[in-house]
């Protein structure tokens, strides 16, 4: 099945594998999925992230968290949509929660977090946020 925004796919596979309590979760590849997920293990909400398998049969496994602990992701939402882009400069950049929370933005220079994005002055499409 293929959906129309699979960065909207991805953050609800994560919401759902928190839900029920999963360690891991499994989605097919793509760069950017790949980007967003590093960004996340980066800013420590999730363990870990590696690709599986070659050619069209790649995957991308996150590893949320240890068997025994609790998920650092509270809440994961989309910002922009497909039917509605959300753009921002680099002073309009939001403050998640503040600050315990990070804001993925995607900029000429690639994928980066909020706070990135102010230190090197460039807005762009705000992705996603976390908590």
């Amino acid at each position: 099945m293929v959906s129309t925004d699979p960065i909207s796919d991805m953050l609800t596979r994560i919401r759902n594998a928190i839900a029920v309590n999963k360690s891991t979760v499994s989605l097919p590849y793509s760069k950017i999925k790949y980007s967003v997920a590093e960004l996340l293990a980066k800013n420590k909400f999730i363990d870990s992230v590696k690709v599986e398998g070659e050619g069209i049969e790649r995957s991308i496994q996150i590893k949320i968290n240890d068997d025994n602990s609790n998920s650092a992701i509270t809440e994961i939402s989309r910002i922009s949509r497909p039917g509605r882009r959300v753009y921002a400069r680099a002073g309009d950049i939001p403050v998640v929660k503040s600050g315990r929370g990070i804001v993925i933005v995607s900029t000429s220079r690639g994928l980066m977090s909020g706070d990135a994005a102010k230190k090197a002055q460039v807005g762009g499409e705000l992705i996603c946020r976390v908590y």
